[in-house]
């Protein structure tokens, strides 16, 4: 990161619904020194937010992208990781009006961010192993994963004695039992 992000302030305000208004965010922007806004009106859980990728593709060695708060920014501590990551990689800073410890032009700043990351990559550490946990349980208890199969045991069974003692097609077992033929092949070369 840039330390001395101190080029031209940068702002992006976005409300989630149309009915909503940027006025608000504007104002406090543009009092903030902010020579250019990118505005969006969509929700933030959505990925694609094109004025916010506007703003990353615009930005410059210097330049400080200011928001009045970060969840104008992001959608989550990721998001918000993973857009400030973007912004250093430009040689950019980064400023909530809100949350004056989101500034990554300050090395407190930095640093808060940097544990943030910390925080968020331990959290999906623990996310992953509580799954990993939780599938082996519900392996053992007997639980299946994946799509059902498309045939019983028992269709299977019928399907062979069809096939074998009252030989018919394979063709036309599988469309009484409503698969495909390669399903019913399948399904018996697993059975046997």
């Amino acid at each position: 990161m840039n330390a001395s992000a101190t080029g031209p302030l940068i702002g992006y305000a976005r409300v989630s619904t149309q009915g909503q208004d940027l006025a608000q965010q504007r104002a406090t922007l543009r009092e903030a020194g902010c020579t250019r806004i990118f505005e969006e009106k969509v929700s933030g859980a959505k990925r694609d937010r094109p004025e916010l990728v506007r703003l990353l593709d615009h930005l410059r060695a210097g330049d400080v992208v200011t928001v009045t708060r970060l969840d104008r920014l992001a959608r989550s501590t990721r998001d918000l990781l993973d857009i400030a990551e973007r912004i250093k990689e430009a040689g950019a800073g980064l400023r909530s009006l809100a949350e004056p410890w989101a500034d990554t032009t300050t090395p407190a700043g930095r640093m808060v961010l940097t544990v943030f990351a910390g925080m968020a990559d331990f959290e999906r550490s623990l996310i992953v192993e509580r799954t990993s946990t939780g599938r082996i349980a519900a392996k053992a208890r007997g639980v299946r994963f994946g799509p059902r199969p498309a045939l019983a045991a028992e269709q299977i069974a019928h399907a062979r004695q069809l096939i074998e003692t009252a030989g018919k097609p394979v063709a036309e077992v599988a469309h009484l039992l409503g698969v495909h033929r390669a399903t019913l092949y399948r399904a018996l070369e697993k059975h046997q």
